[in-house]
């Protein structure tokens, strides 16, 4: 029977490595590659074709739930779960909506992350019991509102969105995405005229909000 081959992907330096070391100890396991933004994540997720990824949301260049994104799509059974500080709500949705299969928050990862990846293994979902409750109530609700970044933002416009709101310019934006500088530019005007943003500094507390970037 072959490894079980994971890459983990989140910002965090010493976080990264210390969940490297926990899972390379579960016999079988091992961490094919570590990624330390969604950026990353994808480029190494089609090279190594992983049986899991353990990928963390607020990440520099690319945000997680658009590698995840991305991921899924080069990949339909590409097994994601997302470990995050995170727990709103709206977040839990759109995870879901991207197709990731389990959401485990940090603070449980000591006590259930490798029991989290063996649900996925055998082809099932995992939440935390926090987040669990969220996929429920909102059910129960039948919720059917969209988020302002789903309804008002496509998928490429908030990857821009995020790269303003870490301080790139048009130039740094378009080296990025391998687009034109012009093209760049007119997905900036377009983003601020469309959101209503008024200055840059808008759309950075915009970005915080919606958690596209941390504080």
């Amino acid at each position: 029977m072959s490894d079980v081959r994971i890459l983990i992907a989140d910002d965090h330096e010493i976080f990264r490595r210390g969940l490297a070391a926990e899972l390379a100890q579960v016999p079988g396991w091992v961490v094919a590659a570590q990624a330390a933004n969604g950026r990353q994540a994808v480029e190494l997720a089609a090279d190594i074709k992983p049986d899991l990824v353990v990928m963390d949301l607020t990440m520099p260049e690319l945000h997680g739930l658009e590698a995840a994104r991305r991921i899924i799509a080069a990949d339909p059974a590409a097994r994601i779960l997302i470990l995050t500080a995170h727990e709103s709500e709206q977040l839990v949705r759109e995870v879901l909506s991207a197709g990731a299969r389990g959401y485990v928050l940090k603070s449980d990862a000591g006590r259930i992350l490798v029991a989290a990846l063996q649900e996925l293994l055998e082809g099932r979902m995992f939440f935390t019991s926090n987040v669990a409750r969220i996929v429920v109530d909102g059910y129960l609700r039948n919720e059917s509102r969209d988020s302002d970044t789903d309804s008002a933002l496509s998928a490429r416009e908030r990857e821009i969105v995020q790269l303003l709101a870490e301080g790139n310019s048009n130039k740094d934006i378009a080296r990025a995405l391998s687009i034109s500088v012009k093209t760049a530019e007119t997905h900036r005007s377009n983003i601020m005229r469309k959101m209503g943003f008024g200055s840059l500094p808008e759309l950075v507390r915009y970005a915080i909000r919606n958690k596209i970037i941390e504080p």
